[in-house]
């Protein structure tokens, strides 16, 4: 089959088209023939070299895909040769078939193409289960996302809004604001030219706040946390190492958690999904949510793709043209 691989660490030009065997459905697992993959922050870390993959998973790049299956391992009751999904990939979403555990499929939401399903794995899976799971967000309260014109800020600004959350987020342009806001943010902050902390604290504070830059956003964020505000991180593109007054968290009753998804367990990521098509995928079937797309890219061009992403003026989602279904 053909695959994008990593040649060395390095910058996007190290992708570079390749064969690889065919993958295998051990137990539990299924294969899909990949129409599109879905790019994402993780695969340029992988790239760069600073997000080695877990051991058991493909060394190629691609954590989302939507596709049909097209072989299924022994225990597996629940998908059928030929069926549409998109799937939560450990590895290996860049190349023409990929294996992973049936449990992190769901189904394509009903009248969803599969470009725009491919979009759905990664940042579902990531704001469900660190907005609501472990942030705990509940309706009525204040939530700021940053980087709301990312896929990431584009899901949570969504479900947010579903969920009875007022949304605030950050971007960096008139024109990215003005996005956040279609997609039901209350206030778009254009961190380029306004103090997000002040603003936000002159709207009462965030009781929930998603960050993925890190950095000295961090104790910035803790200022803009309201009384038992909780600060959820999730990626640090400033880098995680900061100077931070611990005093606040006490006084002020604060809580500073954060995940990350691959490393954890299959059956940690079978029972987001097992919530997620209870909770979330009955919204996308009524149409009431969904991924915004920015551009598609040919499997072959996946290094512009990154170039793309890397340049922070994307709105939405970037997906891989990997094959016909």
């Amino acid at each position: 089959m053909r695959a994008v691989e990593i040649t060395q660490a390095g910058g996007p030009e190290v992708l570079q088209l390749c064969e690889r065997p065919m993958p295998e459905a051990g137990h539990g697992d299924v294969v899909i023939k990949v129409a599109y993959a879905g790019v994402n922050r993780p695969d340029a870390l992988q790239r760069a070299g600073s997000y080695a993959p877990p051991p058991t998973a493909s060394d190629l790049p691609g954590l989302e895909a939507a596709g049909e299956i097209v072989a299924i391992g022994a225990g597996v009751s629940e998908y059928a040769v030929g069926d549409l999904v998109c799937a939560l990939l450990p590895g290996g979403g860049y190349a023409e078939f990929v294996a992973t555990p049936a449990a992190h499929c769901l189904p394509v939401p009903n009248g969803m193409g599969l470009k725009e399903a491919a979009c759905l794995p990664e940042t579902y899976f990531t704001v469900f289960s660190n907005v609501f799971q472990r942030g705990g967000l509940k309706a009525g309260e204040r939530f700021l996302v940053h980087g709301g014109s990312s896929g990431i800020g584009t899901t949570a600004i969504q479900l947010a809004k579903l969920f009875g959350a007022r949304v605030f987020t950050t971007a960096g342009s008139a024109e990215k604001c003005e996005a956040c806001v279609a997609l039901g943010a209350e206030k778009a902050i254009n961190y380029r030219e306004a103090d997000f902390v002040e603003i936000v604290n002159a709207l009462g504070g965030a009781d929930l706040i998603l960050d993925m830059v890190g950095g000295d956003y961090l104790p910035r964020n803790v200022k803009a946390l309201a009384n038992d505000g909780r600060l959820v991180q999730i990626a640090f593109l400033q880098g995680p190492k900061v100077e931070l007054n611990f005093a606040q968290l006490m006084m002020r009753r604060l809580t500073i958690t954060g995940s990350t998804l691959r490393p954890q367990s299959d059956l940690a990521k079978a029972r987001i999904a097992e919530a997620l098509k209870e909770q979330v995928w009955p919204l996308l079937d009524a149409g009431r949510l969904g991924p915004v797309m920015d551009s598609e890219f040919d499997l072959a061009d996946a290094a512009a793709a990154h170039t793309r992403m890397e340049s922070s003026g994307h709105i939405g989602k970037i997906v891989l043209k990997v094959g016909a279904v």
